[in-house]
């Protein structure tokens, strides 16, 4: 998407060069089909490690298929107030804002356009998994690819919520919190500068949200028509993905032993290590994830609890399986690589540092 193609009409703007096309119809077949799989190899790892390594857990497995099952519903439950949310900004942007509202404030140079709208998470208190759908009506709305991840990406750290929430728990020890807001910040617009020189940015987006950008061009109707039509739609996008995401997450936290994790807490190296991969699966919101990471202080060194601040709220399994509905697998995976190797040099500054 690029400041050429856009158009004023009403507006709302597309994508140039792509056609209005139906969705695909084998599309929710095929999610459903991807989720049931996925559950069957959850519970089939489940019943391998009970029959072959029972001595990893101290529990039960219909004890830890319990505890998967509440953690995934309370990803789940605490997720979906934040989704709304962020479902309601981003029908709010597409259609209730007048058209150069938003444009007239952002400078003209690309980095500076990218460095303004990585702090617009400063004042919508907003977690990381409601901030998509306000990403996805942005770049309805007109804004371009790099732009956007930029947003995207910084939102869920910049958010006042999780800055008061982060001093809360941690203060200033450690620099943790310094760590956190200028890493976020820093790594968010990397990854916009690195997709900005991308030969083609319309390819990083799926050809199903493509088709939804050519599809708003024709919506008709009062303002309030559209606003449920693209309430329902944008629901309808987001929610079978957090559905599976919180599953995942939930399946993950009783398939791996924390025994493990904290073992190897204390080594400056693997705790990087460690805390980016309990980042990568636990799925907590990131207006509350600081009181969990506070949990592992005394154990884990301060730059695997700024790795695990970083690295969850930007690319956890949730926070993917969300980004999937617009983003291609492959973008998917640049964004994973930068996150992750970004993190891991920002905490060993930080373990260096203390």
């Amino acid at each position: 998407m690029t400041r050429s193609s856009e158009t004023r009409g009403r507006g709302h703007t597309h994508l140039a060069g792509v056609p209005t096309v139906g969705r695909p119809a084998g599309r929710p077949r095929r999610a459903a089909l991807i989720g049931a799989a996925i559950g069957l190899a959850a519970i089939a790892v489940l019943f391998a490690i009970d029959a072959w390594a029972p001595q990893l857990f101290p529990s039960t497995l219909p004890s830890r298929a319990q505890d998967g099952f509440t953690l995934a519903l309370s990803v789940l439950i605490e997720s979906l107030p934040f989704i709304i949310l962020g479902v309601l900004l981003s029908v709010v942007v597409q259609v209730w804002v007048p058209p150069g509202l938003i444009e007239r404030w952002m400078p003209r140079r690309a980095w500076a356009r990218r460095a303004v709208l990585s702090l617009l998470g400063m004042l919508l208190p907003v977690c990381e998994c409601g901030n998509v759908p306000l990403a996805r009506g942005l770049m309805i709305r007109g804004f371009s690819v790099p732009e956007t991840l930029t947003f995207l990406i910084a939102a869920p750290i910049v958010n006042p919520i999780v800055i008061l929430t982060t001093h809360q728990a941690f203060g200033w020890d450690g620099g943790i919190l310094v760590a956190r807001l200028v890493g976020g910040y820093l790594i968010a617009n990397l990854i916009g500068w690195i997709y900005s020189r991308h030969p083609d940015p319309q390819a990083l987006l799926t050809a199903r949200f493509r088709a939804e950008c050519a599809h708003d061009e024709h919506l008709d109707g009062s303002r309030m028509r559209r606003s449920l039509e693209l309430f329902v739609r944008e629901l309808r996008a987001v929610m079978p993905a957090l559905v599976l995401g919180s599953a995942i997450a939930g399946a993950v936290q009783v398939l791996v032993p924390r025994d493990v994790l904290v073992a190897i807490g204390s080594n400056p190296v693997l705790s990087i290590f460690a805390m980016i991969a309990l980042g990568l699966t636990v799925a907590i919101c990131s207006n509350v994830d600081a009181f969990f990471a506070l949990s592992f202080a005394s154990t884990f060194t301060p730059g695997s609890i700024v790795a695990f601040l970083l690295v969850g709220p930007l690319v956890d399994v949730k926070m993917l399986a969300l980004m999937r509905t617009t983003f291609t697998t492959r973008t998917l995976a640049g964004i994973v690589a930068v996150v992750i190797s970004a993190a891991f040099v920002i905490a060993v500054g930080v373990n260096l540092l203390a």
